[in-house]
């Protein structure tokens, strides 16, 4: 950010007065430009013990499987966001059981919210971000070509409690340390 939408100035990344942080302001017109986190919302689609899976076609990460999630647009709640994500991209439709992992991700800014959900039929095929889709077991999952940290925390967690049959909400965060990912528990309910 460079210039001032308000009246054209430079911006500088300076902490505001009462403020407790660096943010974007206008040096002439003191206009505040606020930073948020994204919100990736998604689901994981399920069948018979079995989820599915999508293998990207566009970068980050083209070529890796993933569950089916992106950014949340506006106007759209993250449940839509959710499942018009499924059908985008594995053409997919499902109806959502309940949230089931929520992962914060401060090194890119992201927060991801993952609805476990039941494939409403069989029906189901690559979107345009998605080489290819597919219905896997756990022992199927393909663990070493998973696109995302976040993707394999949420199966990792899934496939555990689909062994005992209580699904329970999953809350923490995502570390990046160097060119490494540590997941950190949030509060238990």
């Amino acid at each position: 950010m460079n210039y001032c939408s308000q009246c054209g100035a430079t911006i500088t990344l300076i902490i505001p007065p009462d403020d407790n942080r660096l943010r974007y302001v206008c040096s002439s017109c003191r206009t505040v430009y606020y930073q948020n986190p994204k919100v990736v919302a998604g689901c994981i689609p399920e069948h018979e013990g079995k989820v599915l899976l999508c293998k990207r076609a566009i970068d980050p990460r083209m070529g890796c499987w993933t569950l089916p999630a992106g950014y949340m647009e506006l106007a759209e709640t993250s449940l839509e966001a959710a499942v018009r994500e499924t059908f985008e991209e594995a053409n997919a439709r499902v109806e959502v059981l309940d949230l089931y992992a929520v992962f914060n991700l401060p090194h890119v800014n992201q927060v991801y919210m993952m609805f476990r959900s039941k494939l409403l039929d069989l029906d189901f095929s690559p979107g345009a971000e998605s080489l290819a889709v597919g219905l896997f077991t756990e022992p199927d999952i393909p663990w070493d070509q998973l696109a995302f940290t976040t993707v394999q925390q949420t199966l990792k967690f899934y496939f555990q409690d689909a062994r005992t049959g209580d699904y329970r909400l999953h809350t923490g965060d995502i570390i990046r340390q160097g060119n490494t990912y540590s997941y950190r528990a949030g509060p238990s309910r």
